[in-house]
This record gives structure tokens, C-alpha cells and sequence, in this order.
């Protein structure tokens, strides 16, 4: 069974109607990023950025997947597929994804202050239990955090995206630039020959990409227009 590795960005949520990452202006959410995204905001005001959070995951429990996020999922009955995605939402898991990489965390969750990867102390939010209260410690003692990763903090996901694309068959980027990292640099990591598909309506340099084939067209419309591609 031939390997698919999707690489995602903010783009693939767009048409859910939940895209978190910063736009042009600057701001997430309308919060400047250094404020609710930067660990030295978390230091700064602990409070204000669970609030942001809190608030955030309840627009996602409300969001769904879109036509782009189940098409990614039918492709499993037809493919061995990975998902690696940059996104904090959990819509590909929604969408009925099996096996999905978060490389920024997971909105869904919560940790320790101390050691956010410390998986004792890493628990899934419901939708009807969706907040953390001020002041609320996980189990070792510290403050409950978002399980994000914040601007400036490690990647610990990066390596196993990479040994993953390293093994595709083909790879397709979807909402991503390809002059954001990590996503340009994980592009690199396949190997020599492997089709590289990227899905988005912008103009994109591609260049300095080889056996790239760019479909110039949203999430679900590209999507729709891959399946056609691949399933050949």
C-alpha cells in the first residue's frame, strides 16, 4: 500500500471556520501573538492566556471538519496515510483521521508548566469540561498550560515528521507556505523522485522544489482535484 504524507497549515481550516495562526496583521485572534503565544507571555500573565485558550476551544469544539479534512480521511481505505500537521485543531481527528503529527501541540489538551511533554500530566479537555479554572494546577504541582507549543519553544515532533516524509510515497502540502518553516523544511526530506503535490490558491514559488505539482485551488476543490491524480 503506497504511503501519503500530508503536511497541513491554517489554510486547511479556513473553510471549518477556525484558522488560529497569525494573519497579515499580525494578531491572532486579536491578540498580539507575543502576548498568548510566547512563553515569556505565559510568564508575564498566566491568566489572560488560559482565558485566550479557553476561549479558543470552545470555537473549536463548535467548528467541523470540512469536504477537505474527510477527503484526507477516505483516503485510507486506498493508501497508508500520515498526517502532519501545524495546526492546533483536532479537525483531521474529527474528519476520522488515524494517524495525525501535531508539530504545535493541541488545543484540546492541557499540561505542566514545568514540563509540557511530560506525558503523566498531559490530559484531553472535553467539550462540556473545556476550561481551565485560574489557578489550576496539573499533577505536579504547576500551573495547567495549553499543550501548545508556544513561539520560540522546541519542536519535539520535528524529527518524527521527518522520518515519516522521509518514507512517503508521495507528499501533499495543503494551507502551508513553502517559505515557512517547518513545512519547507520537511518538503526536503523525501526522497529523490517522490511527487510532491501542494494545494493552495496562492502564487507560490516553487522552484527550488523538484516533481512539484502545484493545484492552485482551496482545501476541498484540491483536494477533490488530488484524488483524481493519485487514484489513477
Amino acid at each position: 500500500m503506497k504511503k501519503i504524507v500530508f503536511l497541513t497549515g491554517a489554510g486547511m481550516s479556513v473553510e471549518s471556520g477556525f484558522k488560529t495562526f497569525r494573519g497579515a496583521g499580525g494578531l491572532w485572534e486579536d491578540f498580539p501573538v507575543e502576548q498568548v503565544a510566547s512563553h515569556e507571555g505565559w510568564l508575564a500573565d498566566p491568566v489572560l492566556v488560559n482565558q485566550f485558550y479557553n476561549r479558543l476551544r470552545k470555537k473549536l469544539f463548535a467548528a467541523e471538519p470540512n469536504e477537505g479534512h474527510r477527503l484526507i480521511a477516505a483516503l485510507q481505505d486506498d493508501f497508508d496515510v500520515t498526517v502532519v500537521t501545524q495546526n492546533v485543531d483536532n479537525l483531521h481527528e474529527k474528519a476520522g483521521s488515524k494517524r495525525v503529527i501535531h508539530l504545535h501541540g493541541e488545543l484540546t489538551k492541557v499540561c505542566s508548566s514545568d514540563d509540557q511533554f511530560d506525558e503523566r500530566y498531559v490530559r484531553e479537555l472535553t467539550e462540556d469540561n473545556c476550561e481551565v479554572a485560574e489557578g489550576e494546577k496539573a499533577g505536579d504541582g504547576s500551573l495547567l498550560r495549553p499543550f501548545i507549543v508556544f513561539f520560540g519553544e522546541s519542536v519535539p515532533m520535528i524529527g518524527p515528521a521527518a522520518e515519516v516524509v522521509s518514507e512517503a510515497d508521495i507528499l501533499v502540502i495543503i494551507g502551508t507556505s513553502l517559505n515557512v518553516y517547518p513545512a519547507a523544511g520537511l518538503a526536503h526530506y523525501v526522497k529523490a523522485g517522490t511527487p510532491i503535490f501542494l494545494i493552495d490558491p496562492d502564487d507560490v514559488p516553487t522552484s527550488n522544489i523538484p516533481n512539484l505539482t502545484h493545484i492552485q485551488k482551496g482545501a476541498s476543490e484540491g483536494m477533490r482535484e488530488l484524488i483524481e491524480k493519485v487514484k489513477k
